[in-house]
């Protein structure tokens, strides 16, 4: 189940923080309870993609694109992401969640996120995002002129850079295997 009632009480914390400019750092702390875990007695693979909303979602409000999208009746949604892990967060500990908006193309924005326990990552997410419309993506440039932001984003890191050529050569849709064909419907 989404963690709605932590969604709340995120929003509601983060109600009257300071404004962030498009980007800059969002800052959260969280605990992993027992219906974040898998069998191992850790934080769930997919329920770290989930709680990441968690960081996402403030992060938006406080830099002020929640209104421009309720204004403009424009949606946001993932459209990839890329995910490391490297230290297990188990039952009851708390973790520092750190979001960014660390820059956009002519498509999408790019969001690096990561979970930490003290000085140790225990994981990190890039996400791609589109703001939509009913008539498609919306273009970044478009988005930042709605928040009064330079429609020009800073230079993307190479690690993302890189990223984003190597996904365009991601086959799509992906091609299957032949014995796989024969068990999609027709």
């Amino acid at each position: 189940m989404y963690p709605l009632f932590r969604f709340a009480k995120e929003m509601v914390k983060f109600r009257n923080a300071p404004r962030l400019g498009v980007t800059g750092t969002h800052v959260s702390t969280h605990v992993c309870w027992p219906w974040d875990l898998d069998p191992w007695i850790e934080l769930n693979n997919g329920r770290t993609l989930t709680l990441f909303d968690l960081g996402r979602i403030p992060m938006a409000q406080r830099s002020g694109l929640i209104p421009v999208l309720r204004d403009r009746k424009w949606g946001i949604t993932v459209a990839g992401s890329s995910v490391r892990y490297r230290r297990r967060i188990r039952a009851f500990e708390r973790f520092t969640m750190i979001s960014r908006v660390a820059g956009w193309d002519h498509r999408f924005i790019y969001m690096d996120q990561s979970m930490w326990k003290g000085a140790d990552c225990c994981n990190q997410v890039l996400i791609r995002s589109a703001i939509t419309s009913a008539q498609g993506i919306v273009p970044p440039a478009e988005v930042m002129a709605a928040l009064g932001a330079a429609p020009d984003s800073p230079p993307l890191p190479d690690w993302i850079a890189a990223w984003i050529e190597a996904d365009g050569q991601r086959p799509w849709p992906p091609v299957l295997p032949p014995d796989a064909k024969a068990h999609l419907p027709a």
